[in-house]
């Protein structure tokens, strides 16, 4: 590459851009495992039982339909930063109130006030999630959308470590009031990036009235040449990889791999592989495109899954598990990235959070139902026919992108 050609993309990669999508990223990854592992650990430590424990799952019902109020944020603007930057500063604020909230409430004697509150931190992070999602679209330019997207998704990652992993971690030093309350002050660099990054401008305008912000999305979208063919994609192109991360611990434990073997080359060397994956892609797509990009990527998807054919065939190997582990997270880090950057291409800016929120919304649909099943399958086909039926799966997503998805680019 020559000075002339790197100069570019050195500019990308250090740009104020890049460094907003890695910190909301990181501002939208931490809260979600707040009301997940981290409650879940507090709630049994404070003696709740395992059926209101368990319950409590549906406090995140927020995330899957968060498409519902989306259409609000995309018709009216707040009287201060503008259209995404004032929704997005009062969710922030609000998230970082109900965290602190929360954190004062007691799972002993009231664990459905503690539900509430989890449920309002859930509402406001998706709310979040909506407005981030929205900003980042209308302020990268779509050459810059795959690096921006994996800085994102890094970040993400990164939030979920620090509030899982070192939650969890404080929560054996000082008291999980304490593990909140300091986690809701961990959301203070996402404010004051919203205070001082600009207000990206907007040139199709924005929904006159309530009617065009909820129908006009669904219309704009479901007249385009494909359109149905492109949903088609997003539901399968990582179906494979999904139903193969479904069943990976259980297999592990097969194949004899001790807990401490699996937290320290899988958890441990595999979220380092995937942060090295998701920079990859998202350098390597300012160079090839949206399109090429998902091309590579999902096949290195579906050659990585076929990896634990290999791991299943070998039984215990560390130095497999780990090359199995190092290549099938980098090549997801990758292909997530390409997948969430397509999605964002194709949504109309005029109407970016509910168009944005159906489409994160559907990619969803595969980790809950196609890894229903998984279990049945591994017992039924063997670790080995299971991982093959993975990798098998993975190709139609890939066929998909040969049917009109050149009329969304």
């Amino acid at each position: 590459m020559s000075s002339e050609e790197s100069t570019p993309l050195m500019r990308a990669v250090f740009s104020r851009r890049m460094l907003v999508a890695l910190v909301m990223g990181f501002a939208c990854g931490l809260p979600l495992l707040l009301t997940i592992t981290v409650l879940q650990a507090w709630m049994k430590e404070a003696g709740v039982d395992l059926a209101v424990i368990g319950m409590m799952a549906l406090v995140g019902l927020p995330y899957t339909v968060k498409f519902l109020w989306a259409p609000l944020l995309d018709r009216f603007t707040l009287p201060f930063l503008g259209r995404r930057r004032g929704w997005l500063l009062m969710a922030q604020l609000a998230l970082m109130v109900s965290i602190a909230g929360l954190g004062l409430s007691d799972p002993a004697n009231n664990p459905w006030m503690v539900a509430f509150a989890a449920f309002l931190v859930t509402f406001f992070s998706a709310s979040q999630d909506i407005v981030v999602d929205a900003y980042r679209r209308e302020d990268l330019p779509d050459a810059e959308l795959g690096l921006g997207s994996s800085l994102y998704v890094n970040g993400y990652r990164v939030g979920m470590l620090l509030a899982s992993g070192g939650g969890l971690i404080m929560a054996d030093h000082v008291s999980f009031q304490v593990v909140y309350v300091v986690m809701a002050a961990c959301l203070l660099p996402g404010v004051l990036t919203t205070l001082v990054t600009p207000e990206p401008p907007v040139p199709l305008g924005k929904p006159s009235t309530l009617r065009e912000a909820v129908i006009e999305p669904l219309v704009e979208y479901f007249t385009r040449p494909g359109a149905l063919w492109v949903l088609a994609f997003i539901l399968f192109y990582k179906i494979g990889d999904t139903m193969a991360s479904a069943m990976t611990t259980p297999f592990y434990l097969d194949m004899g791999f001790s807990k401490t073997e699996i937290g320290t080359v899988v958890k441990l060397f595999g979220f380092w592989a995937t942060i090295g994956g998701s920079l990859l892609g998202g350098v390597a797509m300012i160079r090839l495109g949206i399109k090429k990009s998902l091309w590579i990527f999902g096949i290195l998807q579906a050659a990585s899954t076929a990896g634990f054919v290999v791991l299943a065939r070998v039984g215990h190997s560390i130095p497999m598990l780990s090359g199995v582990i190092g290549f099938e997270n980098l090549s997801s880090g990758m292909g997530t990235t390409a997948y969430v950057a397509f999605m964002a291409s194709i949504t109309n800016k005029k109407f970016t959070a509910t168009q944005y929120a159906l489409l994160s919304s559907l990619m969803g649909i595969p980790r809950v139902l196609a890894s229903a099943p998984t279990g049945f399958l591994a017992k039924s086909l063997g670790w080995d026919y299971f991982f093959m039926a993975c990798t098998l799966i993975a190709i139609p997503g890939l066929l998909l992108l040969l049917k009109n998805t050149q009329d969304f680019q």
